[in-house]
This record gives C-alpha cells, sequence and structure tokens, in this order.
C-alpha cells in the first residue's frame, strides 16, 4: 500500500491552478477562488496581509540551497472579484527567505542565518535600497527546520517560530560569540521598536505557525509529535530531544491536542495518505497556524484553530475549550480537503472581509524533499456565501478611527489599527481623545472582556500605560485582564514594590488559574531573590496540582533557587502542596549537592 502511494505521489504532473480548485472540497455554503496562480506566483513560502488588505508574498526559490534568488511580491484584488489584477515585485536577490510581515515602513523578513528589514518610506512598493540586517545567527543545521515567522502579537512583538534541529547564535551583527543569545528551537519574538530579540518559549519539534486566540493566547502549530500548543512566555515543551536549555526543567508541558491526525505509529505509514490516515486527520505535518477572529464565517468557526496539514493535502480545524490555565483541543471536521496530491498547503490568514486565503506549496514531494517542483504555487481565496471584497485602508484612519476601530467585530482591524498606533507613536504623541477613548473602552464595565484587552494592548503600544493605571487593572473584574496587567508590568523585567505586594496576595488569593499563571510565568523575568514570596505562595494551590502548565511553569521559575538559596529551597520543598515541586526541588537540591 506505501509502495502504491508513493509510486502515484511521485508520478503526477502538475495540475493547471483552476483544475486543482475544482478539486477542493469545503463546508457548505463556501466557496474557493483562485486568487494567483502561477505563472504570476511560484513557491509562497510565506505570506502577509497589508493595511490596504493586499497580500505580501515571499517567493522561495533557493531552498534547499542559500543563494540569491527569492523576492517578495506585492497582490492586489483591485475590482473586488477575487482574483489579484495588480502585482507588483517589492524586491529581488533574496536568499531562504522563510517569513515575512509588514510594518513601520517595511518589510520584516527572516532569512537564515539573518533577519532582515527592508525599508520602503516613500511607500511606493519598491525596496529603498539594500536589506538591513537586524540579527544573524540563526542556525541552518535543520535545513527545513529553522527559523520562521512572523506575527504581530498584542502587545507590539513580532512572533516566530525555530525549528529544533536548528542551533543558533543569535544576535546583531557584529556582537561577540559570548554575548549572544544561544537558542535551539521553539518560539522567539523581536520589538520593533527596542530591537530586542527574546526566546519566548522553549521545546515542540518544527513550530511553523504562531497565532493569537481573543484573549491574546499564543497558539503555534507544530509536527512530529502532536499538533498543536498553547505557548505560554517560559515555558519549556516536549519534545526535549536532550537540550541543555531545559536540562532541569525535569518534565515538560504537553501538547493541548487530545488526539493526533495519524493512526498508528509515526513512521512512513503515518504520512502515507492512506484512507485511515486521512480519516484521522491527514498526518503528523502541520504548517500555519490561524485561529479565526474574522467577522464573515459561521460563528461556529471563532475561535477555532486550523493549521495546514502537509501529508493529508488539508486544512485540520481544532476546537479551543478551556481547562485550567490552559485548553484542551478537540478534532473538528476538516475545513479544506484536496484530492490534488500535489497540494501543499503552508500558510493560513483571515482577511479584511473575513475570508481566508490559503498558500499551497504545489509540489509532488512531502516535507523533506530537496528537490521541488519550481514553477508552481497557488493561493486560494475561501469565501462564506456572498460575503462580498471590502476595500481599505487602515494607514489611513485617523487616531480616533484607529481607537474606534478596537470594537471592530473582525479582529483584522484591530490588529492592524493597534500596529498603525504603534508606529504614530514613534514620530508624535497619540491625540488624546483617542487616548481617552481607549481608556474609556478598558475601564468599561459593560464592555466585553475581548474589546477591553485591545484597549489594553492598544495602550501599552503608545506608551499609555503607566504603573498606576496597571496596578488598577490588577482589580479587575476579569482574568485576562488581570493577567495580561501582570505581562505588561514585568515586561521590562522589573517591578514596584507595591507591584510585587500585589502581587503576592493575588497568587495567595486570585481564585482564576490564569492569573496564577501568568504570575508564574512573569517570576521568571525577575532576579531569582524577588521570586520567593509570589512562588511560596503559588505553590500552596493543591488545587493546581493536575493542572497542564502551573505546576510546571511555578518549578521553571523556581528551579534556580535550588543552588541560589539551598536553605530556602529546602523550606520551600516541606510547605509546598503540589507534589511536582517537592520531587523536583528534592532532585535539583541533591544535583547541586554533587
Amino acid at each position: 500500500m506505501i509502495l502504491h502511494a508513493l509510486v502515484l505521489l511521485f508520478a503526477q504532473e502538475p495540475l493547471a491552478p483552476e483544475e486543482t480548485v475544482r478539486k477542493l472540497k469545503v463546508p457548505d455554503g463556501f466557496s474557493i477562488k483562485l486568487f494567483a496562480g502561477e505563472p504570476d506566483l511560484t513557491q509562497p513560502i510565506s505570506f502577509c496581509i497589508d493595511d490596504r488588505g493586499r497580500l505580501w508574498v515571499a517567493e522561495n526559490h533557493s531552498y534547499p540551497h542559500l543563494v540569491p534568488k527569492d523576492r517578495i511580491v506585492i497582490f492586489e484584488d483591485a475590482d473586488g472579484d477575487g482574483r489579484f489584477d495588480v502585482r507588483k515585485v517589492f524586491c529581488e536577490g533574496l536568499a531562504y527567505v522563510t517569513g515575512l510581515e509588514v510594518g513601520f515602513g517595511g518589510a520584516w523578513v527572516i532569512a537564515p542565518p539573518q533577519m532582515l528589514f527592508i525599508a520602503d518610506r516613500d511607500g511606493d512598493d519598491r525596496a529603498d535600497g539594500p536589506p538591513h540586517a537586524l540579527l544573524d545567527g540563526f542556525g541552518m543545521q535543520g535545513i527545513h527546520n529553522i527559523a520562521n515567522g512572523f506575527t504581530w502579537g498584542p502587545d507590539g512583538w513580532l512572533y516566530a517560530g525555530h525549528g529544533r534541529t536548528s542551533i543558533s547564535e543569535i544576535g546583531k551583527p557584529g556582537t561577540p560569540k559570548e554575548q549572544r543569545v544561544h537558542y535551539d528551537g521553539g518560539v522567539w519574538r523581536y520589538h520593533p521598536v527596542r530591537h530586542v530579540f527574546e526566546p519566548f518559549c522553549d521545546g515542540t519539534t518544527n513550530p511553523w505557525g504562531v497565532a493569537f486566540d481573543d484573549h491574546g493566547q499564543a497558539i503555534i502549530s507544530t509536527c512530529v509529535e502532536r499538533h498543536l500548543y498553547h505557548a505560554v512566555q517560559g515555558a519549556h515543551f516536549e519534545p526535549w530531544r536532550g537540550r541543555p536549555s531545559s536540562r532541569y526543567a525535569y518534565r515538560r508541558i504537553d501538547s493541548i491536542a487530545d488526539h493526533n491526525h495519524w493512526k498508528g505509529a509515526l513512521d512512513r505509514e503515518s504520512r502515507s495518505g492512506s484512507a485511515e490516515q486521512l480519516a484521522a486527520g491527514g498526518g503528523h505535518a502541520h504548517c500555519g497556524a490561524m485561529v479565526y477572529l474574522g467577522d464573515s464565517f459561521p460563528e461556529s468557526y471563532r475561535g477555532t484553530v486550523f493549521m495546514n496539514n502537509l501529508h493529508g493535502h488539508r486544512v485540520n480545524n481544532d476546537i479551543l475549550r478551556r481547562r485550567g490555565s490552559s485548553f484542551v483541543a478537540t478534532h473538528g471536521p476538516d475545513f479544506l480537503t484536496s484530492e490534488d496530491r500535489m497540494h501543499m498547503g503552508l500558510h493560513l490568514q483571515y482577511g479584511p472581509d473575513g475570508s481566508v486565503y490559503v498558500s499551497d506549496w504545489y509540489d509532488r514531494g512531502e516535507c523533506h524533499t530537496r528537490k521541488p517542483h519550481e514553477t508552481t504555487g497557488r493561493i486560494y481565496k475561501v469565501v462564506y456565501k456572498d460575503t462580498p471584497s471590502k476595500k481599505v485602508d487602515v494607514s489611513k484612519y485617523n487616531d480616533d478611527e484607529l481607537a474606534g476601530v478596537q470594537r471592530h467585530p473582525n479582529a483584522w482591524y484591530a490588529t492592524h489599527a493597534r500596529r498603525v498606533l504603534q508606529e504614530r507613536r514613534q514620530g508624535r504623541a497619540i491625540k488624546e481623545g483617542s487616548r481617552l477613548h481607549l481608556l474609556d473602552l478598558l475601564q468599561n464595565s459593560a464592555s466585553d472582556v475581548t474589546r477591553r484587552l485591545r484597549a489594553l494592548w492598544a495602550l501599552h503600544v503608545i506608551g499609555a500605560t503607566d504603573d498606576a493605571l496597571l496596578l488598577r487593572q490588577l482589580g479587575s473584574a476579569e482574568e485576562y485582564v488581570r493577567a495580561w496587567a501582570i505581562q505588561l508590568d514585568l515586561e521590562d523585567g522589573k517591578a514596584s514594590a507595591e507591584a510585587m505586594a500585589r502581587f503576592a496576595e493575588m497568587a495567595r488569593t486570585d481564585p482564576s488559574p490564569v492569573v496564577r499563571l501568568y504570575l508564574a510565568a512573569g517570576m521568571r523575568r525577575l532576579p531569582a531573590v524577588e521570586r520567593w514570596d509570589v512562588l511560596e505562595a503559588l505553590a500552596a494551590h493543591a488545587e493546581d496540582t493536575e493542572d497542564l502548565n502551573l505546576p510546571l511553569m511555578i518549578w521553571y521559575a523556581v528551579e534556580p533557587m535550588a543552588v541560589a538559596a539551598p536553605e530556602r529551597a529546602v523550606e520551600f520543598l516541606k510547605k509546598a502542596r503540589i507534589p511536582l515541586l517537592r520531587e523536583f526541588m528534592a532532585r535539583r537540591i541533591a544535583a547541586a549537592q554533587r
């Protein structure tokens, strides 16, 4: 069966783009249009959507060799019929591009071993000059298991993935080796104003897709093991693969998925495309992640996770349900399936009309191919019923309009508006009326919590969240507002004495496991000596013993104290009511004595 499937796979010749569209199946009420295809588009490794609803596409013609053959192309649907009308080449001569976003007057590009910024200050859709290298040292040992991105986070950072089989020593060009950040996989982020690189979390095999839900929770899709993780700041995730970075984690946080998208052993059969494997979801390789927060799909899709399944030639759909501080993800019906075995979806995003764009690398091989089919590539647009295309330009909104669309049912508008506000704040103060509008939205108890969060994030990126405001939010009735106030207060790795006292009290008495999770994560950003009161209080919550995140996140924060303050570590061991903490602290203290 396996041999027969492989023979069929490699025997197939490419179908014309329109023929492939006819072989795509979606649920009743949806339709699929070819937005772009060869020869206008080839090898689409990544894409993003700009403030005008145009698609910026990174074409990777260099894989698997480090040669300057890649380019970035802009596609615009000027007449709103779902297919591009205008195509512009933004820049050429790049090498090994794996990720792309736009903002702050240019394009942000991950092209291992570098991260680049390509300016377009005059907005003429042509690069102003050569790329500027912001970072270098990204490892390439994994060939396809490497750094990739990007996604704008709600906090104003760019988020990206990093494969586990590549080893990086990251820094600004010219940084001495001893000052570089060693990083070997997980999710990382980069601040576009402060130009700071940070590992966000550690682990998984090959995360190639980061998405945020309505409450600002990061969800990542990955390959090989179970496919979905709740990316918590400072966490260590399975699989470990023996990396020193999580040697003393002792145990790492597992996937939130309660299922696999394959049957049987994780081997060639799991990616065979057999009927049994397709029924389970298609296989173990996933690419792209999207939490649907648009406004044109049926409400049942909102907040669910979409990801491409490479071996299954389909888009999986997982349903998130809250459990403790995290989620459990169950397998919903696959959203898109293809009868064309060369269909290989990589990325997907929803746009200003709520419709979803899906890119197709379109290749005979699968995720380990070293000889890609170089002349093909497509992007499809999935539309619900007769949803009309929308002409927008968020960059032209005034400050009041940018603040106002934080209420929009389609989070695309809120995300783009927040980034535009962040950009404007670099050159001038945001209008006082707009700031007050956001403040009113945050403090209005009648507002939906998701809109209050959007207001908090927008205030943060324009520099309007001082200590007093964040302290007030610690008393919010909404657990996610309290949680995000903790994260934003600890963003710079320090906290006032008043804030630390509040954190310790919240660690003792706050009823929310989400708040306790953010406290545990936040403590890792502080000097070890300042963490004790909060972590001792968190360790007293026996009810968190079975939580997916909390015991381990508390442990990751308290582990350094076994060496830094062994006597107090012994007291911590005695008083902790979570068994894992007692076990791991004893183990770590013993290891430190050797």
